[in-house]
């Protein structure tokens, strides 16, 4: 395990942003791990998964670790369903891609998201419907300065809307290396084809609903939508969809009658932010070598030399007119770093 100085992090985030690390390694298994946190236990450290939900706005002035424990395999199974236990060096992705060609259901509507699977409880990742929540059995994490190590179950976790213990209360404190999923075996799925564009999608292939088919619709409808960022820098959704009182959300409905929204409860309805930056204005505008998507409007995009701190300051100019035209506050998905 060899100390990098210097280290360029360009292609180790999804962005694509031009940045350095002050010392870098990589790290393949736990005991590696726990001796470079044993041998810099007075450095100041910053963990590094897949690097798709960051925005880097300068260099890291810290020991960068680099998680890439691999390794998926089933640790129980039972007539319905089966625990795997996954490296989080482990792309999402392939995990997913793996998991339904075994025939294990619960992971297709989150197809295609970017990212390593040690991020994935952090971020409590969820598309179409389904949340990482909703298969998460319990993770074993390392912590950074004592080197315990530790398992979290699901209720631990802390688990809500893009938000986990892991991102609050414990952010920093503990570094994931394994993390177990429930998935449910053949003839016990539960499809979730609830989101419009699942069934309009599944129509247009002539095909019913499986979990191999939910993740071919989930596929195409993201590639449709969301730039691929080997050709394009960007970190996916870069903000949260808001969640608003019932109240606020009658009176917007006076003022714009065609304002989408989910419900969350009697009380609270979330509003698509992507709908409200569309509306704002913002969708397919450039600025230099930056700006937003033309086919998602909940994307920022570097399309090439960008710094973090222009996206940034995008971000801010987007959030700022959000509010002034619908009075509500919207924040990022992303780790602005």
């Amino acid at each position: 395990m060899q100390i990098l100085h210097d280290y360029p992090l360009k292609s180790l985030n999804t962005f694509g942003i031009e940045a350095y690390a002050k010392e870098y390694v990589q790290v393949g298994d736990v005991s590696e791990l726990k001796q470079i946190l044993e041998f810099n236990r007075n450095k100041k450290k910053f963990i590094l998964g897949g690097g798709s939900n960051m925005l880097l706005t300068k260099n890291i002035d810290a020991l960068v670790i680099n998680i890439n424990l691999k390794g998926i395999e089933v640790v129980d199974e039972t007539t319905e369903s089966v625990i795997i236990k996954c490296g989080a060096g482990e792309t999402w992705h392939q995990l997913v891609m793996h998991c339904i060609n075994l025939g294990f259901g619960g992971l297709e509507n989150l197809s295609l998201i970017p990212g390593n699977v040690g991020t994935a409880p952090i971020q409590n990742i969820g598309a179409y419907g389904v949340e990482l929540k909703d298969v998460f059995e319990k993770c074993q994490t390392i912590h950074t300065k004592t080197g315990e190590l530790r398992e979290f179950t699901k209720g631990e976790c802390k688990f809500g809307y893009r938000e986990s213990v892991f991102k609050n209360e414990l952010k920093g404190e503990y570094i994931i290396t394994h993390v177990f999923l429930k998935l449910s075996k053949h003839g016990f799925h539960r499809l979730h084809t609830e989101y419009g564009a699942i069934r309009s999608k599944l129509e247009e292939f002539g095909k019913s609903p499986s979990i191999e088919t939910i993740s071919e619709a989930v596929i195409a409808i993201r590639k449709e939508k969301l730039p691929d960022p080997k050709e394009i820098g960007n970190s996916g959704s870069f903000f949260k969809n808001p969640v608003v009182s019932s109240e606020q959300y009658k009176k917007l409905l006076e003022k714009f009658p065609e304002i989408p929204s989910y419900p969350i409860s009697d009380s609270e309805v979330k509003v698509p932010a992507g709908w409200l930056i569309e509306k704002a204005g913002f969708k397919g505008k450039t600025f230099g070598n930056y700006g937003v998507h033309k086919n998602q409007a909940l994307v920022l995009v570097n399309y090439g030399g960008a710094s973090g701190k222009e996206i940034f300051r995008l971000a801010k100019i987007i959030q700022a007119t959000i509010m002034r035209i619908f009075g509500i506050s919207i924040t990022p998905e992303v780790n602005v770093i």
